[in-house]
């Protein structure tokens, strides 16, 4: 009896002994790059349960932002790992979807550093303050960010949460964008009360929009409406609509699904009618350049994904000194393992339009960086400084 025992106690061993050769001869047969990983994901997956219950406050990493809802992520626990202050100050415009748009990163902060205490600083711009003049006449949507890259150098507070599309394409000296968050649905949003679609608005209609590329391409493609100027905030837009000042109006569809009223969408406008913004239906994350602990505490809120296809979108932009006072759009897709960017410069009233597309692989901003400015200068080489200038 204890002879059989033996046999089977060292045939076990035998087994886990050669299970180990295999599992370590794989192990070491897998490139450098590849262990380091393995041993990192071995070495400290929790899930934000576990997160939470250990009080944990280190480099927590996530590879994609899904809203609100916890992810697992991989915890550093090397000694030099960077962790934020114990507080953490945003700064927001005071609109409806800003705030939303503040509390959204502070939730995602503070599930990923439990211990840190988020507070949000509302400031009202002077974009926000200035409401019956378009952007192009009073500076731009520089506007909307100034006095929360102000709240950040005087120290009042660390971060500004912002819609990309209102972020210049040059960032000022020093402020980084530390991360990009992922992206809502990027397109136009049709909202009205009495029409369906573009198409059965009839000719004569007031229609409001605040952006010259909307105006552009809308004037392009039914130029017997009537393109009015619309500001304010989304709860002000719809109010002058309901008002019945406007047949109706276009507003992007990420602002309406983030305050929960997209009941309100008539029509998802396809970017063939109206192209999106550069950044449309991103969240971008600014802060001090030398603030080298936030830039990489904020770095896990980074969906890499839409970074590359904002980049891409912002060169393109930037190699034509886009601004809002220029009716330009741009929108970058993945399709099979390839970028697709679309690029479009505008007159405003609609009769010079320039189009074009560029298709290649992008793997890193970079990359994408590399196609965009490719399509600007293609653009600039078929006459796009003469209609911008005009």
């Amino acid at each position: 009896m204890l002879g059989s025992a033996r046999r089977v106690v060292r045939a076990l061993s035998q087994r886990r002994l050669e299970d180990f050769r295999r599992r370590r001869v794989a192990h070491l047969l897998r490139p450098r790059s590849a262990r380091r990983d393995a041993g990192r994901r071995d070495a400290g997956v929790l899930s934000f349960r576990a997160l939470r219950a250990r009080g944990a406050a280190g480099n927590a990493r996530t590879p994609v932002d899904h809203g609100l809802v916890p992810a697992p992520f991989v915890v550093s626990t090397s000694p030099g790992a960077k962790v934020p202050p114990p507080k953490l100050v945003i700064a927001t415009r005071e609109s409806a979807l800003a705030m939303w748009q503040a509390r959204h990163v502070g939730a995602r902060l503070s599930q990923l550093y439990p211990a840190c205490k988020v507070e949000i600083l509302g400031i009202t711009t002077t974009g926000d303050r200035i409401l019956d003049k378009s952007l192009a006449d009073i500076g731009g949507k520089g506007l909307f960010i100034k006095e929360l890259e102000q709240a950040m150098e005087n120290g009042r507070a660390d971060l500004a949460v912002h819609s990309l599309k209102d972020v210049p394409m040059d960032m000022p000296p020093g402020f980084s964008l530390a991360a990009i968050m992922s992206r809502e649905d990027p397109r136009d949003a049709l909202v009205s009360s009495r029409f369906r679609s573009l198409a059965e608005i009839p000719a004569g209609s007031r229609l409001g929009t605040s952006s010259l590329r909307r105006e552009a391409q809308l004037r392009e493609r039914f130029p017997l409406l009537e393109i009015a100027s619309l500001r304010g905030n989304v709860n002000t837009r719809l109010r002058k609509l309901d008002e019945g000042n406007y047949a109706a109006i276009i507003l992007a569809v990420a602002g309406l699904k983030r305050l929960g009223l997209a009941e309100r969408i008539a029509a998802f406008i396809d970017p063939v009618d109206s192209l999106p913004a550069p950044g449309q239906g991103a969240l971008a994350i600014e802060c001090l350049a030398d603030r080298a602990d936030l830039v990489a505490a904020l770095r896990p809120l980074a969906d890499v994904k839409t970074t590359i296809a904002v980049s891409a979108e912002r060169a393109f932009a930037r190699r034509l000194s886009g601004s809002c006072h220029t009716p330009l759009a741009a929108y970058a897709q993945s399709r099979d393992d390839e970028l697709w960017l679309r690029g479009l410069v505008a007159s405003r009233d609609g009769r010079q339009v320039l189009r074009g597309e560029r298709i290649a692989p992008a793997a890193s901003e970079d990359d994408a960086a590399l196609i965009g400015d490719a399509l600007g200068a293609d653009l600039l080489a078929r006459g796009a400084a003469e209609i911008l200038s005009a």
